[in-house]
């Protein structure tokens, strides 16, 4: 794949050639404006710089992980979000989508780098041995993980990390961590970094970050682990449909229990949706059909830092929803009566917030423009 310049075309013009209708590109106006959770004023304002942006040229890295960030991407649905950020950005370099090899793949991230100095994305998926490392842990193309991140990120605009490798080490930095797997935040410091957890994230998570870089110019806001606040603001707990049975003290004992066939609350089967911060409740997977807690299984916390090493899956947990990360893991057992005080609290702001949430259609983005 030949890198291509990011003015030769803007988005608005890519699409119309590729036949996409007014309607269609409104729809994905107004899809983006609600996934980013703006308000309906917001959308005109997305669709004109979306009209306008130009097709930023995409360096995608794969290191120590086990390809399932990018087959999260790819076997999302269509038409989708998804399929319109793959055909609208340039995806220069990709180990798995692309089908040069060898020296060919080598020159097209090279040509990539050189011909958007400054310009261009990295999106970066797995864990990366680190600079005192044996390099010969993870190599492509004869160049270490390491040496291949650093010299990417040079000239480029920022950085995505996908993934929990890329963005907390995930299993391979898993004690005893044999390769000295660091994130990618660990070792860029220069460049603007925004993670996206998850293992695997969810697609739609990874397009809405690349779409308000398209929109804005500059990445969404972020929490303290760098994350999207978007998508990232919330805990599974908040958005999960078997809330109501926490509230009222109903848990699954077993998986096969009366509790577990009426859906009660998976808390005491180890769900870590109370310290875990991600939009699998609201966004699913499979487009929208279900998600892992609907599927009966307890929320794995796979978005959080040191999941892996955290404390066994199955074991329960009960914290503030207020908190987050390693210090909730650390705090361990709270107790459920304090747990249910929180909760109903957590309850409340989150009437609250849905209260004010104003959704976007096509209809409005029509009546706008």
């Amino acid at each position: 794949m030949a890198a291509r310049k990011p003015t030769e075309k803007t988005l608005g013009e890519s699409l119309r050639e590729r036949g996409v209708s007014r309607r269609g590109f409104l729809k994905f106006c107004a899809a983006t404006a609600s996934m980013m959770a703006l308000p309906p004023s917001m959308a005109p304002a997305i669709a004109a710089a979306l009209e306008k942006a130009k097709r930023p040229s995409v360096i995608w890295l794969s290191f120590q992980e086990c390809t399932g960030c990018t087959e999260s991407l790819t076997r999302s649905h269509a038409p989708t979000l998804e399929d319109l950020i793959l055909d609208v950005i340039s995806l220069d370099y990709h180990h798995t989508l692309q089908a040069a090899a060898g020296d060919a793949a080598e020159h097209a991230r090279e040509q990539a780098m050189a011909a958007n100095p400054g310009e261009y994305l990295v999106i970066v998926d797995g864990s990366i041995p680190g600079p005192k490392a044996n390099p010969g842990f993870s190599t492509v193309a004869g160049h270490s993980n390491y040496a291949m991140l650093m010299e990417t990120v040079e000239n480029a605009a920022a950085v995505i990390a996908v993934g929990s490798c890329a963005t907390f080490g995930g299993l391979p930095a898993a004690n005893p961590n044999p390769t000295g797997a660091m994130s990618v935040m660990d070792l860029v410091k220069n460049k603007p970094v925004i993670n996206v957890s998850g293992c695997p994230p969810i697609p739609m998570v990874i397009t809405g970050v690349i779409a308000h870089y398209l929109t804005f110019g500059r990445l969404p806001e972020l929490d303290a682990y760098n994350r999207p606040m978007a998508f990232y603001g919330q805990s599974i707990h908040d958005r999960c449909y078997r809330r109501p049975f926490y509230d009222r003290g109903q848990f699954a004992k077993t998986f096969d229990d009366e509790g577990a066939r009426l859906g009660w609350c998976l808390y005491e089967l180890g769900c870590k949706g109370p310290t875990t911060y991600n939009a699998c409740a609201t966004m699913r997977w499979n487009d929208g059909t279900s998600w892992p807690v609907e599927a009966g299984h307890p929320c794995l916390g796979c978005s959080e830092p040191r999941f892996w090493d955290a404390g066994g899956f199955y074991n329960a947990v009960s914290v503030p929803t207020s908190a987050s990360g390693m210090n909730v893991l650390a705090a361990g057992a709270v107790g459920a009566v304090v747990g249910g005080a929180v909760a109903i609290s957590a309850k409340k702001q989150t009437k609250a917030e849905v209260a004010h949430r104003q959704p976007v259609t096509v209809e409005e983005l029509e009546a706008k423009l």
